[in-house]
């Protein structure tokens, strides 16, 4: 039943469509953050670079610190919801969020001394180069990677609390589809505000997220009450910090941490490599951003079919098939440049070749990541398994640690930016070996799928042993 203000007093269930105020308000919110926080994400090595004037290295390192921020912080961010309750912590996530981007709005011209105006169209900043000043993005950086946090354990704690052991598989299937909804969205507008724009649409970016999460907070703060959103008995601090340091004292777990981390790093060449790669080899009239939206596309047509399709096989057979698509898929990425710049079907080769990778790498998440999950659970001691979960993407904070660092290093090695050559020979002749890049992605797939194979066999030999033990 829900009471005159919309608060369910008791749950219903009943399996259906009817979920309470609270649910829905949680899952538009996170449509909106998704938005903000992917078209943000997806050009955010482009607006250190060419507007803040970073350069490849120094712009990688950030932003896989950015990333790896929002895959660590969650687990200690949700246990304080706990304590002060989801609608303040929502509230709080919102105004952080705003604030965050609306600074990454107005960072630029600040630094500069001038307006919105004053941005060149393709022609980046190039006073802030030797200036310090661009640092003070980190503490803007901060306002986002905290607040992003409390969103990723709060919203799904809502749909948690919000729903009975009848309607909870589809609520979940709802959360499912904003988040895609809003990725898919947010990543879309990027391209519509660099086409009218050009370098300025990077910078107006930041005010159309800062936008939807203000519109978040305002609705988190008129519409979502709910009677079981405190958690008088979450974990604190301490618990959690100490199942951390259990996780990393399980080898197995590490092991299987640091296998998967090899997968990761590829994927998120996404946001690291993709983005620059792709302007500086097919021109600036490519469409990055609408390129990454292959990957969620495949993962919502093909997940369910994958599943299905493996369900009596094992989680690791499962896994070890992803792992060796990873390699054809960084392969895919790297052959554009060795097709030639003649368009197939009306595509430079390597835009074309870059969304045929990004579409392998979705199939190859179908086959890996819902079963890793299961895996990781299931090395959990039992009663503990939701606290593991929390720490099971670590593999995520140290491939945005590594994998965006090691983007910076490539790209500033094999494919640098064009204002670096005298003329457009001499960038001409530079990237030929540009796709050297994807060569090196191809090799750590490659050694992360055998050493899945290795670590299979090691710990069934292991699992044999302890049984005949137990015997």
């Amino acid at each position: 039943m829900t009471d005159p203000d919309g608060i369910n007093n008791k749950p219903d269930n009943t399996p259906g469509w009817r979920f309470s105020r609270a649910f829905w308000t949680a899952n538009v919110v996170e449509l909106l953050e998704r938005a903000a926080w992917y078209g943000v994400f997806v050009a955010i090595t482009l607006y250190l670079s060419r507007i803040l004037a970073f350069d490849d290295i120094q712009a990688a390192v950030i932003s896989g610190v950015f990333s790896a921020g929002l895959y660590l912080l969650p687990t200690f961010t949700g246990a304080y919801a706990d304590r002060i309750g989801f609608k303040r912590a929502l509230l709080l996530a919102f105004g952080l969020l705003a604030a965050g981007y609306g600074c990454m709005w107005v960072l630029p011209a600040a630094l500069e001394g001038g307006g919105l105006a004053t941005y060149g169209r393709e022609v980046a900043f190039t006073g802030l180069r030797e200036s310090g000043l661009k640092w003070l993005f980190i503490p803007v950086m901060l306002l986002v990677m905290v607040g992003g946090s409390f969103i990723k354990s709060v919203i799904t704690g809502t749909v948690a609390k919000e729903t009975t052991e009848a309607n909870r598989a589809r609520g979940y299937s709802i959360f499912y589809g904003m988040v895609n909804v809003g990725a898919f969205s947010g990543k879309t507008v990027v391209k519509p505000l660099r086409l009218s724009m050009g370098n300025r649409g990077l910078v107006v970016l930041n005010l159309f997220a800062s936008g939807l999460t203000a519109l978040a907070f305002i609705l988190v703060g008129l519409f979502y009450r709910s009677k079981r959103e405190r958690d008088e008995e979450g974990r604190s601090l301490a618990e959690i910090w100490r199942a951390l340091v259990a996780v990393c004292k399980r080898g197995r777990l590490l092991v299987l941490i640091v296998i998967i981390t090899g997968f990761w790093m590829v994927q998120h060449q996404l946001y690291a490599t993709m983005p620059k790669y792709v302007l500086r080899m097919a021109g600036e009239g490519a469409s990055p951003s609408w390129y990454a939206n292959v990957n969620p596309a495949v993962v919502v047509v093909f997940v369910g079919l994958v599943t299905q399709w493996m369900r009596k096989r094992t989680a690791l057979t499962s896994m070890t098939v992803g792992m060796f698509i990873m390699p054809l898929s960084a392969f895919c990425m790297a052959s554009g440049n060795l097709i030639g710049g003649s368009p197939i079907l009306g595509m430079h080769p390597v835009a074309l070749m870059m969304v045929v990778g990004i579409a392998f790498q979705g199939l190859a998440e179908c086959f890996i990541s819902p079963r890793y999950l299961e895996y990781f659970s299931l090395q959990a001691p039992r009663g503990q398994e939701g606290l593991y979960l929390g720490f099971s993407h670590l593999h995520s904070f140290l491939s945005s640690v590594v994998g965006f660092s090691l983007s910076g290093v490539l790209l500033d090695r094999y494919c640098p930016a064009p204002d670096k050559f005298p003329d457009a020979a001499a960038w001409e002749a530079a990237k030929q070996h540009a796709h050297y890049i994807w060569f090196v992605f191809v090799g750590i797939a490659l050694v992360a799928a055998v050493a899945l194979i290795v670590f299979g066999r090691v710990t069934r030999r292991m699992d044999e042993r302890a049984a005949v033990a137990r015997d």
